[in-house]
């Protein structure tokens, strides 16, 4: 087995969105295992319920949203972008819950997107039965941003076309090269025309606890979900994703179905099955709560912070050296960048990439990934393993320049 392993948990792991598992989160994991509990219903344990209530309004307040939303656990972002996008269907008074969509004659459904969206948007979309046609892209701006302008100008078509907005997804953090959509400006149009706006920050969501990063989040208070994901930045083990939504009723009121053996007679307390398509559900608060009891919010900041440095010093070093340039905006720690000299034509560059970030990966000292930024190979170094140094920031970038030369023959 272990050969086979990729080492997500070494803290030279930059590739995709880093992550680790510290000590701490392991043990939690192991407790959840001795537990054994299913928290579908309260009763069924109430201890995990409760936790997950009380850990998730811990983050809320960390994350500075306000105290109408309500958090729930599920497992990846995925899973709660398609519990946001199933309210915000449900939400539309369609009754597709009861009638469901085909051979009927009604409005459809409209959902808006970037190109830089992440794809389990538009995978839930498919799901519920929305299509990939009714999924918008709208474009984006030079800081690969959303177009609010263009955003309103599609909205005011479609609805003039007999066609029903029911989504905006905006991203703080987009999957490639982390951008930020302007939330707040997307937050007052989904206002004016009545649709649901979801935010996506799964992996930059933690960053909203530094004070100086609480700019970028802007608007999020005036959103209908958001998602943060403790699995990317926050030092939990996979998997626990954190889906906040203003209305919890209407996330309830789109799944609950409750079968008579799961009839309870406690009132005022969450059956958090009732909250989505899963019915078992793992105790996964516990290992939130372990990190965020051991590190505390201090803790948790300064580890944050440090690694937003990291990048920051990465992507200087990287200004510094001829032949080289950062390729995009990179305001939490990933860093996009590429190898360009002047003297490779374009056709070149994209193989001279792939071939720079193979050599590094395949020395073992340290494993990348790539993108694509305007239809170029981008090399990508994602910083988030509690674990991590500047030490080994450096050695990654000092590979990569020796691979730059190795590979020019």
């Amino acid at each position: 087995i272990m050969p086979g392993i990729t080492h997500w948990n070494h803290p030279r792991f930059f590739a995709y969105f880093s992550n680790s598992s510290v000590p701490v989160a392991v043990l939690a994991e192991a407790l959840c295992a001795t537990l054994n509990v299913n928290a579908m219903l309260w009763r069924t344990s109430p201890a995990a319920t409760e936790l997950e209530d009380v850990v998730l309004a811990w983050l809320r307040q960390l994350l500075g949203l306000p105290v109408a939303f309500h958090g729930i656990i599920y497992d990846t972002a995925s899973i709660a972008g398609f519990t946001a996008l199933a309210a915000a269907r449900d939400s539309l008074g369609l009754e597709i819950r009861e009638r469901g969509m085909a051979g009927r004659d009604i409005a459809v459904p409209r959902v808006y997107i970037t190109q830089h969206t992440h794809s389990h948007i538009e995978k839930a979309a498919i799901a519920l039965g929305i299509g990939r046609e009714n999924v918008v892209v709208i474009e984006s701006d030079d800081k690969y941003q959303m177009d609010a302008a263009a955003l309103e100008r599609q909205i005011r078509h479609d609805v003039a076309h007999g066609l029903r907005p029911m989504c905006i997804a905006g991203t703080i953090g987009t999957t490639s090269m982390t951008s930020v959509d302007p939330i707040a400006e997307l937050a007052r149009i989904a206002k004016e025309y009545h649709v649901w706006l979801h935010v996506d920050a799964a992996y930059a969501g933690v960053a909203a606890m530094l004070p100086e990063h609480r700019g970028l989040f802007a608007g999020t208070q005036h959103a209908d979900s958001l998602v943060c994901n403790p699995h990317k930045w926050l030092f939990v083990p996979m998997d626990l994703s954190v889906l906040f939504v203003r209305k919890p009723e209407a996330v309830r009121k789109a799944f609950s179905l409750v079968a008579d053996y799961l009839v309870t007679p406690e009132t005022g307390v969450h059956n958090y099955m009732d909250y989505g398509l899963q019915l078992g559900r793992r105790f996964r608060a516990l290992k939130l709560w372990f990190v965020l009891r051991t590190y505390g919010a201090r803790g948790v900041r300064d580890r944050i912070r440090a690694q937003i440095g990291f990048a920051q010093e990465l992507a200087q070093w990287i200004e510094g050296e001829p032949d080289w340039e950062v390729s995009a905006p990179h305001p939490f720690s990933v860093v996009c960048f590429r190898y360009a000299p002047a003297e490779l034509f374009a056709a070149e560059l994209d193989a001279r990439n792939a071939a720079i970030m193979e050599h590094v990966n395949a020395t073992g000292k340290t494993f990348l990934s790539s993108t694509k930024i305007d239809g170029k190979t981008v090399l990508r170094i994602a910083i988030g393993n509690e674990g991590t140094t500047r030490e080994d920031v450096a050695l990654a970038w000092q590979l990569l320049k020796e691979a730059a030369l190795e590979t020019s023959g």
